[in-house]
């Protein structure tokens, strides 16, 4: 009987901070709201201080937002259209990233010879931010292709060093006792290596899914297409209009909060077992 309370009672132990957990998100949601209310406000007071045509109000920004929603831009085509192409064109790139830096980062974590034989190849494009590429893909590539390089680069590099840094974090005595066990190479990887490593590949995914939409904005300004927020701010910024363009940044924003969110769900549902690395 003593045995038992003791079990429940370390239940009970674990069971509450689970049950602050639940409460949690509410609070959060509660908080953010009020900090976007507060953003909100001081936006409108530097509005009034600045009182300038370029430097528009929310108001003037939400109005702009419903009439590129209702009528579509100066090119014709609505906000749907702009935000669908972005997305596309940032998914494509994105999953390239995933699809090649995950590989190429446990392998070379794996076989760190590999790696530092390579290193001096390798690393210096690390530091070339995607822009630089824009003259040079303006002459090599176009269209699609083109836009999905550009975001390729700026999701590649974090995916990929995450996954590299974090092969190495593998706890020895897991892949030990797989050994032990008889466990062949692809075993150990598969069922020790990579769950192990699925943390740091999922963070440097949010990291990467930042960078590419940095990098978008930047692909769609000098694409020459007519489709993408990029474009679509470039155009209104040749005419002046600035709420447009806000509306454009504001888009950005909330899409790649929306998108870094999925990420933070699949992280916490994937590693209940480490919710706390989750910010």
């Amino acid at each position: 009987m003593k045995v038992e309370a003791e079990v429940r009672a370390v239940a009970r132990a674990a069971a509450r901070p689970a049950a602050a957990h639940e409460r949690w998100p509410v609070r959060v949601l509660l908080h953010n709201v009020l900090a976007a209310l507060a953003v909100l406000a001081v936006w409108q007071a530097a509005t009034w201080l600045v009182h300038s045509v370029f430097f528009p109000s929310p108001l003037q920004v939400w109005r702009a937002m419903g009439d590129l929603w209702v009528n579509g831009d100066v090119t014709g085509n609505s906000l749907l259209t702009h935000i669908r192409w972005s997305l596309f064109r940032l998914l494509a790139g994105f999953s390239m990233g995933v699809v090649l830096g995950v590989p190429l980062g446990l392998l070379m974590g794996l076989y760190k010879p590999l790696y530092i034989g390579t290193r001096a190849a390798l690393e210096p494009f690390r530091f070339i931010p995607p822009i630089a590429w824009i003259p040079l893909t303006i002459v090599l590539l176009s269209g699609f292709s083109r836009y999905v390089f550009l975001i390729w680069l700026g999701a590649f590099f974090p995916i990929f060093v995450a996954t590299l840094v974090g092969v190495p974090r593998v706890d020895l005595i897991h892949k030990n006792v797989a050994k032990v066990h008889g466990a062949g190479r692809w075993y150990i990887l598969t069922r020790v290596v990579i769950p192990s490593v699925l943390p740091d590949i999922l963070g440097g995914m949010r990291v990467g899914m930042g960078t590419a939409w940095m990098t978008i904005v930047a692909a769609e300004m000098s694409g020459g297409e007519t489709t993408g927020i990029g474009r679509m701010m470039v155009n209104y910024a040749e005419l002046l209009r600035i709420p447009e363009i806000v509306v454009g940044m504001i888009l950005i924003g909330v899409l790649g909060l929306l998108m870094n969110e999925v990420l933070i769900r699949i992280e916490k549902r994937l590693f209940r077992w480490r919710w706390e690395v989750s910010l």
